[in-house]
């Protein structure tokens, strides 16, 4: 377990799945609200695709006074969807990386984000994460922790998205 403020994140179990559904649907809805129409459509993500991360051990939860507060996945590359990238390049190609996805928590719960970036770099020093074109507060999240925008990906049914990577040096963090 790691630990930012008051913050635990952890793997994912699925006993945590009933938990993690209304983080899911939270977050949708602070996605609409913001005019953000079309990412994460329908019931996606749905359990299966949370089990799917567990079962991969990339599923991690954010914890807060013993309630689960947030979700995401911290997957190993490489991701196919990364291969190639439009309109820009990734700053660094040859090193491994992990990739951030399905980051959701409570609209009341602060701090989210920058917990799960505290925790991707203690765990890897070159992180890659997309987002919808819509998604303006994901963006301006991804920027404000040091990302840089490299291009346009597409995901395995056309979508695109946005994608950043961050590479901080080899010893330390990048100053944020």
């Amino acid at each position: 377990m790691d630990a930012v403020s008051d913050i635990t994140i952890r793997h994912a179990v699925p006993a945590d799945i009933p938990a993690i559904v209304p983080v899911i649907a939270a977050a949708k809805t602070i996605m609409r609200s913001s005019g953000n129409m079309e990412q994460w459509a329908g019931n996606y993500p749905a359990p299966e695709d949370l089990l799917r991360d567990m079962e991969r051990e990339a599923g991690r939860v954010c914890v807060q006074d013993g309630r689960v507060v947030g979700y995401f996945a911290f997957i190993p590359g490489p991701d196919p969807t990364y291969a190639k990238i439009y309109e820009g390049a990734w700053l660094e190609d040859t090193l491994p990386y992990h990739v951030i996805h399905r980051i959701a928590s409570y609209p009341d719960v602060h701090g989210i984000f920058h917990a799960i970036m505290t925790y991707g770099f203690a765990h890897t020093r070159n992180i890659r994460i997309d987002t919808h074109r819509d998604n303006r507060i994901m963006q301006h999240n991804i920027l404000k922790h040091g990302y840089s925008y490299c291009g346009i990906i597409y995901l395995e049914d056309g979508a695109e998205r946005l994608a950043y990577q961050r590479v901080d040096p080899p010893g330390g963090p990048a100053a944020v």
